[in-house]
């Protein structure tokens, strides 16, 4: 398994789990989305630079 294909893995489920559909998470805000979303910014860097 890549280091590639492992991100992208963590990466989804992360975005399942930022959904505020599950009651536990309904109270959170936009917390999660943030994070995910500066996560999506990042592994896009990093990708562009070649890193990844």
């Amino acid at each position: 398994m890549t280091l590639t294909t492992l991100l992208l893995i963590i990466l989804i489920l992360i975005l399942i789990g930022a959904v505020p559909a599950w009651p536990h998470s309904r109270n959170w805000g936009y917390g999660p989305s943030g994070i995910v979303g500066i996560l999506l910014v990042v592994l896009l860097v990093l990708l562009l630079l070649g890193r990844i």
